[in-house]
């Protein structure tokens, strides 16, 4: 099971890169920085269980800013809906 989740997490980010890389995706898109911050989580708990922990820390780290900008996003996109 361990190693389909870590696939499901490794996808979540690859598919985001692929896309940006494409520019069918922007960066600071919600749907980018979601796909990474999900990513990062999922590839997070997986390195966290298998005690591997550099791989810990760059997902601890990476989700951080992804989350970040996810935060972000959600403001920006609050903050243009109100009147």
């Amino acid at each position: 099971m361990e190693p389909f989740v870590q696939l499901i997490g490794a996808i979540l980010v690859l598919v985001a890169f692929v896309l940006a890389q494409r520019r069918r995706l922007a960066q600071d898109s919600f749907t980018y920085l979601l796909l990474n911050t999900l990513g990062s989580v999922v590839l997070g708990v997986a390195a966290l269980r298998g005690q591997q922990w550099g791989f810990l820390v760059l997902e601890v780290v990476w989700g951080l800013v992804s989350l970040q900008g996810l935060i972000t996003c959600l403001r920006t996109r609050q903050k243009k809906e109100m009147p």
